[in-house]
């Protein structure tokens, strides 16, 4: 019965190691699929039951746990910011500033509560353990990570911040959904009024989404006038993707003519679209696939890695193929067709053309799915590289002892969000389908989770049960609550959000799931996943580093 033994017990067996894992991983994610007041942990479980495991002795060799923790870090980190990175910059336009300006308070907040309840504890609690209750009452994992490879570069040595994190965790998700079930009753809101004034926001925002629509020209100022100098008249961009003249449909170029009583196919932007109206014609009911000449209007998809970055109008599909693009389809969003518009793998365009142009097409841009199912693994693993690299340069600063370090988790992060925004122009292909990359998130974490438990385990009821366990959890919850309430009520009496937006916004600005979830289950719009998409990039981005800042500036 040796092997049994050996693969129970012995810390230096591969075996025993990936055993343990696989235990302490599958037993945390099924129960943390457990609702508890329809709130479930969901992967951090597998926190919970390492830290069970490792308190009655099942751990492993503590350098292949370290490895394990950073590379799970470093996987999930990287594939966060790939995430992000496209909407990261574009995420501080218009109203995403204000809502971010909201975020980054609750931010500092969380960093002042927990540093004013450090200087008056007096040396009752030490920095590390503080920032790990922080991170805990903020339930964000990544910046746990950041902050105990800050802790490897200043060679700390002393308890496990993770078990001040597991303290705070629970009672932090409890915390964030309170306050924003708080906030509903203490400015008494409406939730169907609320509902009407989203849609009133909503109706302005769809103006700049394409619309559609079939023209009879009645202005005899455009008779015999080109294409093109009806766009320069008109002064608003649009695309005319048929034309039909005597009966006959053709597919109009910038040298195509009009004619009074012509019938034209427009997509245009909606604000523009009562302007174009006025200035062409009346709207007419034309079916455009009973005409002589068959045309067929067909979504294709990139995945030619050559395509990525370029502009659509640096393409000439009008002049070399005979057809026109009508909108452009990203992430779920149409896009209207602008020819400065930069095209990326993994965009469905809309071509409208004679069959045969419209496959020429088709093979130009790829529009291969099984081309798209291959992972870009040289990406992935450039921009870790890279991330690496960035991470480990030491940036001195006057009067710091130690220089300052992005770290594994930083100098990814960095990389990741930059290769996301901009890796087309070194012609990487970003493309990575959302299936990959949860999987590639959720290895990644499950891993960090599952080594930090086991490697805080042996210590947990020694230091939290027997010790300050119940103080952590108070302050924690306080970390939590107080400043999701005062920028909730700022939000509310001075930026007039809409509730709904500013449930995503408070979950968001915790990056916390089980928030959203329950703001998605009470309300009947996209509203709280658009504020959490909004916030999420920054929010995360300066949760990673600011964990580590305070370590590094501090200690």
């Amino acid at each position: 019965m040796d092997w049994i033994e050996k693969l129970l017990w012995d810390p230096s067996s591969v075996a025993h190691i990936v055993f343990l894992y696989a235990f302490v991983i599958s037993a945390g994610v099924l129960l943390g699929k457990i609702k508890i007041f329809g709130v479930s942990l969901g992967v951090t479980f597998v926190l919970f039951t390492g830290i069970l495991m490792g308190h009655f002795g099942f751990t492993g060799d503590i350098h292949i746990l370290h490895f394990i923790r950073e590379f799970g870090l470093i996987l999930f980190v990287f594939c966060i910011g790939l995430q992000v990175g496209p909407s990261f910059f574009s995420s501080f336009k218009k109203g995403g500033m204000s809502l971010n300006l909201l975020a980054v308070g609750i931010v500092a907040l969380n960093i002042i509560v927990a540093l004013s309840i450090y200087f008056i504890a007096n040396g009752n609690i030490e920095l590390p353990m503080m920032v790990g209750i922080l991170y805990g009452a903020v339930t964000n994992t990544p910046g746990l990570g950041a902050a105990q490879e800050a802790l490897t570069q200043l060679n700390y040595s002393g308890p496990q911040i993770a078990l001040g994190y597991a303290c705070a965790y629970p009672l932090g998700v409890v915390g964030i959904i309170g306050s924003i079930i708080a906030i509903r009753y203490i400015f008494r809101i409406n939730m169907t009024k609320e509902e009407e004034e989203l849609q009133n926001q909503n109706s302005e925002q769809l103006k700049h989404k394409p619309h559609l629509m079939s023209l009879e020209i009645r202005n005899e100022a455009l008779q015999g006038k080109t294409l093109l100098q009806v766009k320069d008249l008109l002064g608003r961009p649009f695309v005319c993707s048929r034309l039909r003249h005597d009966g006959h449909v053709t597919i109009p170029v910038h040298k195509t003519e009009f004619h009074v009583g012509d019938q034209v196919f427009i997509v245009c932007s909606e604000e523009d679209t009562a302007a174009i109206i006025a200035f062409i014609g009346k709207e007419v009911d034309v079916d455009w696939e009973k005409q002589d000449m068959p045309m067929v209007s067909r979504r294709i998809l990139i995945t030619k890695s050559e395509i990525n970055g370029k502009r659509l109008g640096d393409l000439h599909f009008r002049g070399l193929y005979g057809v026109n693009i009508t909108r452009v389809n990203r992430s779920g969003m149409d896009l209207f067709a602008d020819p400065h518009l930069k095209l990326q793998v993994g965009d469905r365009v809309m071509v409208v053309g004679q069959q045969d142009a419209v496959e020429r097409v088709a093979s130009v841009l790829g529009n291969s799915l099984k081309r798209l199912d291959h992972p870009n693994i040289v990406t992935i693993f450039i921009g870790i590289f890279l991330g690496i690299l960035l991470g480990s340069i030491p940036i001195a600063f006057p009067g710091m002892p130690t220089p300052v370090k992005l770290g594994l988790a930083g100098g990814p992060l960095v990389v990741a969000i930059l290769i996301g925004r901009f890796g087309y122009k070194l012609h990487l292909v970003t493309y990575t389908t959302m299936s990959a990359n949860l999987m590639l998130r959720e290895i990644g974490i499950v891993l960090f989770l599952a080594s930090v438990g086991i490697e805080a385990g042996a210590n947990f009821v020694s230091t939290v049960v027997d010790g300050d366990g119940l103080l952590y959890v108070g302050y924690g919850f306080l970390i939590t609550v107080i400043p999701l309430l005062i920028i909730g009520i700022v939000a509310r009496i001075y930026y007039k959000v809409n509730y709904f937006t500013l449930m995503g916004l408070l979950a968001g600005s915790t990056t916390d799931p089980p928030a959203l979830a329950y703001s998605n289950q009470v309300s009947n719009n996209d509203a709280p996943a658009v504020g959490y998409s909004t916030v999420y990039p920054l929010t995360m981005f300066l949760r990673i580093i600011s964990g580590q800042l305070i370590l590094l500036l501090m200690m």
